[in-house]
């Protein structure tokens, strides 16, 4: 009786579960049907003149393949999908457009069975780059204001032993002749980079030594004198790993520890604020530039925690800008300068301006592009459409200022070149002269065209090579044995108003060999 009674009420359960269960034999998914023909969406590509990915779905009976044609091989590529129910997604990718033409491919996608589709590819043509028609406001105001700039490189800026020191590494002593000099050839500014350590007494006034900060004002009123507009700045204060405790302007610290970072910003306000102390009764002419080539260590490009290193600098520079306003005088309303990153380009978008309440603030930027030509180590042999070793030189230089025109100038954000240059080159090649020559012009010559005031760098270094960047003898105002050309070529880049010497016509006038 009991087993009976167990098979009874397994039933009952059997019969329930059963019962529970719906009936679905007539809701299953059909399968996919295969179809006839290869579908391809969408039927054609326009892509743009960047680089960029487009997705291509195919509906195909058989699994299809993509066929590009040979000489599209250099500018189109795709990655496969997964084939299921007749379909799949291809990704097409196409490269940047570097020509100013439009370029297209027929892409072939085939599949057994069936008869192949065209896929048209077109690429729009790189945009031209116009010379733009200035704005008419206080950046470009400005940018003519400061025109062609000289730097006084390796001077003040340098030390030995810890301490700055005038002649430690170019052993000449600034007189009224340098900037008099200066002015004669066609500069209009004068950047004064200067360097502070071992001249600072401890937390925490921090105090300046007096008879550096006099020294420094002399020749300020020598550039003064001449009718120059001067930029003064703190230089190789920054730490770029030495950490030797003499570079005081120690970002890497200062991003990794808020107790650095506090002190170091309290060396600033002292340092600024006594600076700005000493120059505040000094006309319009001076301005007032934070920092030089703030980087994070030895890291002069970022690749991590960019924004925490530049968040840092943007506080220092506000810090620099509220020492100064509070010194009073013609302080108040001075122009101001502030660099980013390394004073890289790449790390402009980083840099905030700070508050000010006159509205007198400058961004500054560096540039010695490309590297391998001007500053590195490989010093090409030439630069140019017309050359062999950097042939889209003229390109990236007018890429570069257009941007800096349409995200700054334009926009009324004062913006200039702290820095640029090239190494000097031996006279005695025709051919590497006659390209350092075009390379200087093209450079300033598309400084003015799109309003970017540029500063040449001058370290004094006599003779040809790497970092060798002597025109004008920082002692007496005179061209060096190389100078004369170079500076002249400049100064015609930036002083020529005729109408018929253009950026155009600079660059049709390249060296050919």
């Amino acid at each position: 009786m009991r087993y009976l009674t167990q098979f009874f009420l397994l039933c009952l359960v059997s019969v329930a579960c059963c019962c529970g269960k719906p009936d679905t034999s007539g809701t299953e998914t059909p399968a996919a049907v295969a179809p006839k023909a290869v579908s391809v969406a969408p039927a054609t590509v326009s892509a743009t003149a960047a680089a960029g990915q487009y997705e291509i779905t195919v509906t195909s009976p058989a699994r299809p393949k993509l066929e590009i044609p040979a000489e599209a091989k250099s500018w189109l590529s795709f990655t496969d999908g997964i084939f299921k129910d007749y379909k799949i997604v291809f990704t097409l990718k196409v490269a940047a457009n570097p020509e100013y033409e439009e370029r297209s491919a027929n892409v072939t996608v085939s599949a057994s069975g069936v008869s192949a589709v065209t896929l048209p590819v077109t690429q729009a043509a790189k945009e031209v780059i116009k010379d733009p028609t200035l704005a008419d406001n206080d950046a470009v105001a400005r940018t003519f204001e400061l025109g062609l700039g000289w730097n006084m490189g390796n001077h003040f800026d340098a030390y030995a032993n810890g301490v700055a020191n005038e002649t430690a590494w170019q052993g000449k002593s600034a007189t009224q002749a340098t900037f008099t000099g200066l002015k004669a050839k066609g500069f209009t500014s004068v950047r004064i980079p200067a360097t502070w350590m071992g001249h600072i007494g401890e937390a925490p006034d921090y105090t300046l030594d007096e008879v550096w900060l006099n020294r420094i004002y002399e020749v300020v009123e020598f550039a003064e004198n001449a009718g120059l507009k001067v930029i003064l700045n703190t230089h190789h204060d920054e730490d770029h790993g030495e950490n030797d405790g003499n570079h005081w302007q120690n970002l890497k610290g200062a991003v990794d520890s808020e107790e650095i970072n506090t002190q170091v910003k309290e060396e600033i306000a002292a340092v600024w604020g006594q600076i700005a102390t000493k120059f505040k009764d000094k006309g319009d002419f001076l301005m007032l530039e934070s920092f030089n080539e703030l980087i994070y260590g030895n890291q002069w490009s970022s690749s991590s925690n960019t924004e925490k290193k530049c968040a840092v600098i943007n506080e220092w520079n506000q810090v620099f800008v509220n020492a100064v306003r509070a010194t009073g005088g013609n302080n108040a309303t001075r122009w101001l300068g502030v660099p980013g990153y390394a004073a890289s380009p790449s790390y402009l978008q980083y840099l905030t301006v700070p508050n000010d309440p006159a509205g007198k603030i400058m961004l500054a930027f560096h540039c010695y592009d490309p590297y391998d030509y001007t500053i590195g180590e490989k010093q090409l042999p030439d630069w140019g459409h017309t050359g062999t070793a950097y042939r889209n030189g003229e390109e990236e230089i007018k890429t570069l200022f257009n941007s800096i025109y349409t995200n700054y100038t334009a926009k009324n954000i004062p913006i200039y070149m702290g820095e640029f240059g090239c190494s000097m080159r031996n006279k005695s090649d025709a051919k590497a002269w006659a390209y350092y020559l075009y390379y200087l012009e093209y450079v300033v010559k598309c400084a003015r065209t799109f309003g970017i005031s540029p500063f040449l760098w001058d370290n004094g270094a006599n003779g040809y090579g790497q970092e060798r960047h002597g025109y004008v003898d920082h002692g007496t105002g005179e061209y060096t044995s190389t100078g004369e050309e170079p500076v002249k070529a400049m100064a015609r880049a930036w002083n020529t108003t005729d109408a018929g010497y253009t950026l155009q016509s600079v660059y049709d006038s390249a060296p050919v060999f």
